[in-house]
């Protein structure tokens, strides 16, 4: 049993429900005495052996629902070497890493073993449990296929399979992979079933694969707690980290997770917001699982405030007590809004779930509003540009982390612009020079000196030089002036160096000479 409980059922205690004594004493020793509904009503199933087909929102509590008849039913028996007796399987590392550690909390007082297989761990340390032989196994459906296609696992033992969170399975597209292993596995077997939400696809593999389940509903499929109070915040794309940081600043937020659609989106908002003076760490599929693990158990101590999420994030995970999640971005799939909003409001706390949407997600909005048959609250203030808003140096900063920042796309034209004009100083002529040079205007002139293109026709660089001036100016030398009008080329606005002062060299007479090549 975890912190996910939403409800409890006091006429009902864990001693009523025919647990071992042994598993007993573990659960008390975590504190927890009256199990949630969906444990009081799945446990009497699964130690009868019966299938269970468990569907309930997250947060209720399954995790328990089968770790506990799981450990109770193999106090019985060894493992032998290969040959699992029971198998959990798990979308993601971290719910698999998670299942492993509630395992080992109320397996402590059986001698059981457990093998966790999962990606990012090396195959030699996994194979060395497999070899010793194995109570349970806990594994993602990629990594346990890897080690049976290399002859170091057979399925032939196991007795007892768990699917858990089977419509991630299907959104991640691990379907075809259950089947195969569902297989590989001796029909007499029992099967224990858990979903939060019920789409065609998963009810024709229940179909296939559970024989006369017990079918257990706590709640209906994709719906959201009554202790997260949803908000809807309407902004323009370029406001939306604005919007975000003004939401953190002022809501009371103990800790958070920030939701993104994408894994590059990921990176650069967690970066804007340390930037910004924001305790947050960042967490996605692409990170190596030490350091996700690492970032995980940092966020779950309290030692970072926000967590930047993908919904890898959002899926089952237990860290209690999560006070604000924001969606940083509105999902593609609705029910994925139902799961990411079920990190807050958990064990009859209250939470706060924010949204920021653009208009490019009405199609979105309106599957989530539908799925949840209800209307989102709209914010009247956070989406106004402007409103409560952010310090100043956040604005600044923030344009730090931008991709493109305005300033860097004006002064690239003016830098090639500014070649005709820029040359003459390269001369670097012993001449005085009246004008004060900024080194903004100095850096775009040594620039333009390695990009410069020399002139097909024979000349030296000095005669490049006067026919350049020659080309701006064509009054006579004696009277030659640059004047402070533009530049002739369009949008050059460097001023002259020379202001008006034709250096005496420059008027000389071009003497004909060998050809130069074009690297002169």
């Amino acid at each position: 049993m975890t912190a996910d409980d939403l409800g409890t059922m006091p006429n009902v205690t864990f001693d009523d429900l025919g647990l071992d004594p042994k598993v007993l004493q573990a659960v008390k020793d975590t504190g927890y005495t009256t199990p949630t509904p969906i444990q009081a009503q799945a446990i009497p199933e699964a130690l009868k052996g019966r299938d269970v087909l468990g569907i309930a929102q997250t947060g209720t509590g399954k995790t328990a629902s089968f770790t506990l008849p799981m450990i109770h039913m193999l106090s019985r028996g060894r493992a032998r070497a290969r040959m699992p007796r029971s198998l959990i399987m798990e979308p993601t590392r971290e719910l698999a890493a998670q299942v492993a550690e509630n395992f080992e909390t109320y397996g402590k007082n059986n001698k059981l073993t457990m093998a966790l297989l999962i990606g990012g761990v090396s195959f030699a340390d996994q194979e060395k449990k497999l070899d010793r032989g194995v109570d349970v196994l806990i594994a993602t459906p990629g990594r346990l296929l890897d080690h049976f296609e290399r002859g170091k696992v057979l399925l032939t033992g196991v007795q007892t399979l768990v699917i858990d969170e089977a419509d991630r399975m299907l959104d991640m597209g691990f379907i075809p992979d259950i089947e195969r292993i569902c297989k590989l596995i001796p029909g007499k077997r029992q099967t224990l079933f858990f979903s939060a939400t019920m789409p065609p696809e998963i009810q024709r593999l229940t179909k296939a694969f559970l024989k006369d389940p017990v079918r257990i509903e706590i709640a209906r499929a994709s719906s959201t707690a009554t202790t997260v109070t949803q908000t809807l915040i309407q902004t323009q794309k370029l406001d939306k980290r604005e919007v975000l940081r003004t939401i953190l600043t002022n809501e009371d937020v103990k800790n958070g997770i920030i939701f993104c659609n994408r894994k590059r989106d990921i990176g650069v908002l967690h970066r804007s917001l340390v930037k910004h003076g924001f305790s947050a760490g960042c967490l996605h599929g692409d990170l190596d699982q030490a350091t996700r693990m690492k970032t995980l158990d940092a966020f779950k101590k309290n030692e970072i405030q926000l967590l930047v999420a993908s919904d890898v994030a959002a899926r089952g995970l237990d860290i209690p007590a999560v006070s604000h999640v924001v969606n940083f971005d509105v999902p593609s799939h609705a029910e994925d809004y139902v799961h990411r909003i079920g990190r807050t409001g958990r064990a009859g706390r209250e939470g706060s779930a924010f949204m920021i949407a653009t208009k490019e997600d009405a199609k979105y909005l309106g599957a989530i509003e539908k799925l949840i048959e209800r209307k989102i609250d709209i914010d009247p203030v956070y989406g106004k540009k402007g409103a409560k808003p952010a310090k100043a140096v956040e604005a600044s900063a923030d344009k730090a982390v931008e991709d493109a920042k305005p300033e860097t796309a004006e002064a690239a034209p003016k830098k090639s612009r500014s070649r005709g004009r820029k040359k003459a100083s390269d001369t670097k002529a012993e001449a005085p020079v009246e004008t004060k040079v900024e080194t903004a205007s100095e850096e775009p002139a040594s620039t333009s000196e390695a990009e410069e293109t020399p002139p097909k026709k024979p000349a030296t660089r000095k005669p490049r030089a006067k026919a350049k001036t020659a080309k701006a100016a064509p009054q006579p030398v004696e009277t030659a002036s640059v004047p402070d009008a533009p530049a002739p080329r369009k949008g050059n606005k460097t001023h002259d160096p020379f202001e008006g002062h034709m250096p005496a060299f420059m008027a000389r007479p071009i003497q004909p000479r060998a050809a130069e090549t074009e690297d002169a």
